[in-house]
């Protein structure tokens, strides 16, 4: 990842001057569109602040954007071999589509061919690729004000349970091995950036994270764990609050959360979380304000870890701690998120 001075100031001089030099070595990850780009892409230039730079698509898909329509980033990369321009040229005209093996076999190519082709292209198979294609489709719909039932189709799901087995993918746990008679309820929740799935018991919100989180799978598997295998599929009354906050949260109504939450962690991991609910909703501090408040000016390094361990996105507000220089860092739900947030939120600031 490209994010550290001068190698900043120079791939944003390389991007407004349209420079070919750097067609593939790097990409522009552009927080206000949710969208990346190639550097010579010849779309209207963003702002610097809404800027991240990555070294490869696979980066840039991680971090939750979609490939640019006009500049098409992930096809030039590839274009020298055949197989995987055939084969990525397929996926811009059906980004929605549910891809198979079968389905590469039917262009004429083979599978191992293709899979060994794409890692080395961009670190991640064709059906890892295809099937972040198909979720990101579906998060559009979302971010864009379309139900959830527009959201299944467009991504290729033909029903609230397809839609519900390939999240169960995501969490690394098939939906059969779900526990039928749980201690903790596992349900999704629409958002204008995102569904994003809520675990709760009756008295408290355990776990509520973007759906396309890459540490998702590790962080449902530890609570999991806390619960002893018994997470289930399921609403409760904590979960029909959570979703009502949200929703005013998002239409601009209300920044505070009163949901009651569980902590699943050390006693200074508990403390940074704490902290980070103190902070007001339009306002944002840095790793350092977190050290000194907590009497820890020392700690910055291991409250940065705390902040990325947080699973209760939004009622913890991680996504308003910013780097020392005034510019984003690092957020697990893709800092194009972090930066709609942030927008968000300023609204919140000047009615206070």
């Amino acid at each position: 990842m490209l994010m550290i001075q001068p190698d900043f100031d120079t791939l944003y001089d390389a991007l407004l001057a349209r420079d070919p030099g750097y067609d593939g070595r790097a990409f522009v990850c552009v927080a206000s569109t949710g969208i990346f780009c190639r550097l010579t892409c010849p779309a209207r230039k963003p702002k610097r602040e809404n800027c991240t730079f990555y070294e490869t698509v696979y980066e840039c898909m991680e971090a939750g954007f979609r490939p640019c329509k006009r500049c098409r980033p992930t096809t030039p990369q590839a274009s020298s071999d055949p197989v995987v321009k055939s084969m990525v040229e397929a996926l811009e005209k059906h980004p929605g589509y549910r891809w198979g093996e079968p389905d590469i076999v039917r262009m004429g190519f083979d599978p191992s061919t293709v899979r060994r082709a794409f890692k080395r292209h961009f670190g991640m198979t064709f059906l890892e690729m295809a099937r972040q294609r198909r979720l990101q489709e579906g998060f559009t719909a979302l971010a864009d004000g379309g139900k959830v039932i527009d959201a299944q189709l467009t991504a290729g799901f033909a029903s609230a349970s397809a839609f519900r087995d390939a999240a169960s993918k995501v969490l690394g746990q098939a939906p059969g091995t779900f526990s039928s008679a749980p201690l903790l309820f596992t349900d999704w929740i629409p958002t204008q950036l995102g569904p994003m799935l809520a675990v709760a018991d009756n008295r408290h919100l355990h776990l509520l994270e973007f759906m396309d989180r890459k540490a998702l799978p590790a962080e449902f598997k530890n609570l999991n764990k806390v619960a002893k295998g018994q997470i289930g599929f399921g609403r409760t009354t904590i979960t029909d609050q959570i979703q009502r906050e949200l929703d005013r949260y998002f239409a601009g109504q209300c920044g505070q959360f009163e949901t009651p939450v569980a902590l699943h962690g050390s006693e200074f991991t508990r403390d940074v979380w704490r902290s980070l609910q103190k902070i007001p909703a339009g306002t944002t501090k840095t790793y350092s304000d977190l050290a000194k408040e907590l009497g820890r000016p020392s700690a910055v390094r291991a409250i940065a870890r705390a902040n990325g361990a947080n699973q209760i996105a939004l009622v913890i507000p991680c996504h308003r701690v910013i780097g020392a220089d005034g510019g984003l860092t690092g957020y697990g739900g893709g800092l194009w998120r972090k930066q709609k947030l942030i927008e968000l939120e300023v609204a919140y600031k000047a009615a206070s």
